[in-house]
């Protein structure tokens, strides 16, 4: 991998021959479409070549990093061609959305707003920055973990509770 980082084509060309077989087996398991497969699979593999360099050994295999990369780009692929389909079958059934009163739902959307404004307020500083970053950036436990130079557990942990502050705070709990 620190080969394929450097920008080798052999050392990718290597890589790829062995990843290639499991990622599209996995990917074609995902998707049941051989060509959207093939595109899933081309996509992955650019991801590799890119994103060589935050590979990290410590982390785990090759093997599984690439695997995890192709699983997810398969599930994302599910999920927009469904979102697409629902699209589509509204559009072509002429369905329209029920019409609602657009002052009250923006007075409604506003106060839950300031509710939510009001729950962070009462979280400490870490839980609060810990769930801004997670919800508002879109950052994971450890992308949120590597950003505040704090332990992965503690996060994990921070933000388990922090949750609980705020579901209690806006009466999801029961």
């Amino acid at each position: 991998m620190e080969h394929v980082a450097r920008g080798d084509h052999e050392a990718f060309a290597r890589l790829y021959d062995a990843v290639a077989g499991p990622v599209f087996g996995l990917v074609r398991r995902v998707l049941r479409d051989e060509a959207q497969s093939e595109e899933v699979m081309q996509d992955v593999m650019l991801e590799v070549w890119r994103g060589a360099a935050r590979y990290d050994p410590d982390r785990g295999e090759v093997m599984s990093w690439v695997m995890t990369i192709a699983h997810r780009r398969a599930v994302d692929r599910v999920r927009h061609c469904r979102a697409a389909a629902d699209r589509d079958q509204k559009a072509a059934a002429g369905t329209r959305e029920t019409p609602f009163d657009e002052v009250a739902e923006r007075a409604e959307a506003h106060l839950d707003q300031q509710q939510v404004r009001h729950c962070l307020r009462r979280l400490t500083d870490l839980q609060r920055e810990s769930v801004l970053l997670s919800f508002y950036q879109g950052l994971t436990y450890r992308e949120v973990a590597e950003r505040l130079r704090a332990p992965l557990g503690t996060v994990k942990t921070r933000m388990r509770d922090a949750l609980i502050r705020l579901r209690d705070c806006l009466g999801a709990g029961s």
